[in-house]
C-alpha cells in the first residue's frame, strides 16, 4: 500500500483499509503467484501481458490476476481527502467532450457502480479512438482484459465488492460512490 492504512479517512476507514489490502489483495496476489508457477508458459510476463490474453491463462489467472492488478490501480488512484481529486486540463477537456461536463460524469460513473448487480468494478476508459467512456466489469475483470465487452485504457476504477465499503457503508453503495 503506498500510504499509511488511515490516510484515506473519513472517506474510507483504516480497517477497512487493513482487510481490504492485507487480507483480500494479499489473497490474489498468492493466488496469482501459485497460479503463474504451476504454469512455466507464463512466467516472466508482465501482468499486463497475461491479462490482455487472459482467455488463454485460465480461471486462476483471470480471477487473481484481476484482482492484483484492479487493487494495485486503485490504491495508487487514491489520496488523502482534500488532496487532489482534480482533473488534468486535458481529462476535464475530454470529459467535458464526452460528458458534458464533470458533473455529467460523476453521475455516469455512479450509474455504472450503482447499476452493476453483484461485485464488480466500474471504470472510466480512454478507448481507442481517444474518446472516453464509463462501463462496469463483473468480479475482478477490467478493459484490459481480452475477455470483456469493451476494452480499453483505465483512467479510474471503483471496487464495488462489499469488502471495498461494507465496514463503513453497510449496504449503501451510493454513499460509498458519492464518497
Amino acid at each position: 500500500l503506498p500510504y499509511p492504512h488511515d490516510t484515506l479517512a473519513p472517506v474510507i476507514d483504516e480497517r477497512t483499509m487493513q482487510i481490504h489490502h492485507g487480507k483480500h489483495h494479499q489473497a490474489y496476489v498468492d493466488n496469482l503467484n501459485r497460479a503463474v508457477a504451476a504454469s512455466p508458459a507464463l512466467a516472466g510476463q508482465s501482468l499486463e501481458a497475461l491479462l490482455a490474453q487472459v482467455s488463454k491463462a485460465g480461471d486462476a489467472v483471470r480471477n487473481n490476476g484481476g484482482g492484483h492488478w484492479n487493487h494495485t490501480f486503485f490504491w495508487e488512484s487514491m489520496t488523502r481527502p482534500g488532496q487532489g481529486g482534480a482533473p488534468s486540463q486535458s481529462l476535464l477537456a475530454a470529459i467535458n467532450r464526452d460528458f458534458g461536463s464533470l458533473e455529467q460524469f460523476k453521475v455516469a460513473f455512479k450509474a455504472a457502480g450503482l447499476g452493476r448487480f453483484g461485485s464488480g468494478w466500474s471504470w472510466l476508459i480512454m478507448l481507442p479512438d481517444g474518446k472516453l467512456k464509463v462501463v462496469s466489469t463483473p468480479n475482478q475483470d477490467n478493459p484490459l482484459m481480452d475477455v470483456v465487452g469493451e476494452r480499453g485504457l483505465p483512467l479510474l476504477g471503483n471496487d464495488l465488492w462489499e469488502h471495498a465499503y461494507y465496514l463503513q457503508y453497510q449496504n449503501r453503495r451510493g454513499d460509498y460512490l458519492d464518497a
